[in-house]
């Protein structure tokens, strides 16, 4: 499958999604957050892929922001929709992909670039990215779920300064934040991200979607986080990845997940 706004680059079992507009400074449209979700889908339906890495074109931008030319004009009703859709088959359910997403944030994340990186399982930083909410220098505020996994991230205190100030943290801030989980030089950011995507494609895959099923139920007021990880700590017996893993290090040897 082709795509205008993405590329894809898959090396064994870790695929990179580079979203390229970088004219745009990599600025999310309706187009590219369509063609990520499609891309996205895809590879969690690839059995042969393990982990995914989402990364911006060039050094200035992981993604600036959103393409304000689309909606500058648009009622309450068109508002509401295009956070609803967005946060429906992007930024949710990217959060709740069965795998592992790596954010390669290799420059300025803002708006909904910031949004798209919290909503991956963790993110790696360039030294020269910087992260902000600026929406409400705009007279909206952040609507593809910033309101919501900022304050998860970094507390209420620091989100609330940083979305209502509209402005920008460093990646020094972010790491010092818990924003970010590591801060390297630029030409480091993706043999870091491959260093660690394949460090989680020597474990199971199969416990690595419970795991993140898991993780996630703690932040949601409609579940129980406690009884999700119990659920999913007893449905990992079941499975061919426990049978293989346990065997494994009984017999002293590096396990061979199949993946089932």
């Amino acid at each position: 499958m082709s795509y205008e706004t993405i590329l894809l680059e898959v090396d064994e079992s870790i695929a990179t999604v580079t979203i390229n507009r970088p004219k745009k400074l990599n600025a999310l449209n309706r187009e590219t957050i369509q063609e990520l979700h499609e891309v996205v889908s895809e590879l969690e339906k690839d059995s042969k892929i393990k982990v995914i890495i989402i990364t911006g074109s060039g050094e200035k931008a992981f993604v600036a922001g959103a393409d304000i030319s689309e909606f500058a004009d648009f009622s309450v009703k068109k508002g509401k929709k295009l956070a609803a859709k967005g946060q429906g088959i992007l930024f949710d359910f990217i959060e709740n992909l069965s795998k592992p997403v790596i954010a390669a944030v290799n420059g300025f994340a803002l708006g909904g670039g910031l949004e798209l990186a919290m909503a991956c399982h963790f993110r790696i930083a360039s030294e020269n990215a910087k992260m902000g909410l600026p929406e409400v220098s705009l007279g909206v505020i952040p609507g593809y779920g910033g309101t919501q996994r900022l304050p998860q991230l970094v507390g209420k205190g620091r989100a609330m300064e940083m979305i209502m100030t509209a402005g920008m943290i460093t990646a020094e801030q972010a790491n010092n934040y818990g924003l970010v989980n590591h801060v390297v030089p630029q030409e480091e950011l993706l043999p870091l991200c491959s260093k660690i995507a394949h460090k989680i494609t020597n474990n199971s895959s199969v416990a690595i979607s419970y795991a993140i099923k898991a993780v996630n139920a703690g932040f949601m007021n409609t579940v129980n986080g406690y009884e999700q990880e119990i659920d999913a700590f007893g449905a990992c017996f079941g499975t061919n990845d426990f049978s293989e893993g346990t065997t494994a290090f009984l017999e002293k040897r590096k396990a061979e997940f199949p993946g089932s």
